[in-house]
């Protein structure tokens, strides 16, 4: 998979895309994250990339120009288009399943945001799916679209090297996790439930399921309507 981020600050991706899953992933030739800077495009000696709204108001909006001209200039960069994806509040809210979702995909190009947002011929120029990571402020689409990635590659075949790792996660079944434990078996007057001990994986996994349901219903009611 190749994923293009066209945003204003490429030097913020540089940790958070070296180490752990998305480290390994990349150097494993899994995904393949490509950053490019939408300044790099702007026309004036003073790399200008945002201007005044229209009609007033507070902020800065980004000009669609430097946008416009970084995406084609991606775009060459692969023969496969992939989906564009704009990080807005506007947007549909990322879930599970729209990470699922991302992850069949061949390419996603993702367009991170700042100020008090895009002009609007952005989106309808660019045909871009508005996508946002929750109902909630940040001060630009670079950390929505690092949680994007984070939750996609980790989808992706052999990406977290254990087959049931992503399958078995808080949201892969609509549910929240299981409780989990490790050793010691007892710590601080608190026990690792017997069943877990016992051997019976048919029961551990009937434990777990159970669990899995009773959380969710405390936790996450919300989500128990959809599993039912």
């Amino acid at each position: 998979m190749r994923i293009d981020v066209l945003t204003l600050f490429t030097e913020m991706f540089e940790s958070p895309l070296s180490y752990s899953i998305l480290g390994r992933a990349r150097e494993r030739g899994i995904v393949d994250v490509v950053l490019s800077n939408i300044r790099d495009f702007a026309k004036d000696s003073y790399k200008k990339v945002d201007d005044k709204p229209y009609g007033g108001g507070p902020g800065m909006v980004m000009m669609p120009g430097p946008v416009f001209d970084c995406f084609e200039h991606v775009q060459k960069q692969a023969d496969e288009k992939g989906r564009v994806i704009l990080l807005t509040p506007q947007g549909r809210r990322f879930d599970e399943s729209l990470a699922e979702e991302f992850s069949r995909a061949k390419r996603l190009i993702l367009i991170a945001g700042r100020y008090e947002g895009f002009d609007e011929r952005i989106r309808i120029g660019l045909d871009a799916e508005q996508v946002s990571i929750g109902d909630y402020v940040i001060s630009g689409g670079e950390l929505a679209a690092m949680v994007i990635i984070d939750a996609v590659v980790r989808l992706l075949p052999e990406a977290l090297g254990d087959e049931d790792s992503a399958a078995e996660e808080s949201f892969s079944q609509g549910l929240l996790e299981y409780p989990q434990y490790t050793r010691p078996e007892e710590f601080q007057g608190m026990k690792v439930p017997d069943i877990l001990l016992s051997g019976n994986h048919a029961k551990i996994a009937e434990w777990r399921k159970q669990q899995s349901l009773e959380r969710t219903k405390k936790q996450r009611p919300d989500l128990i309507n959809g599993n039912q």
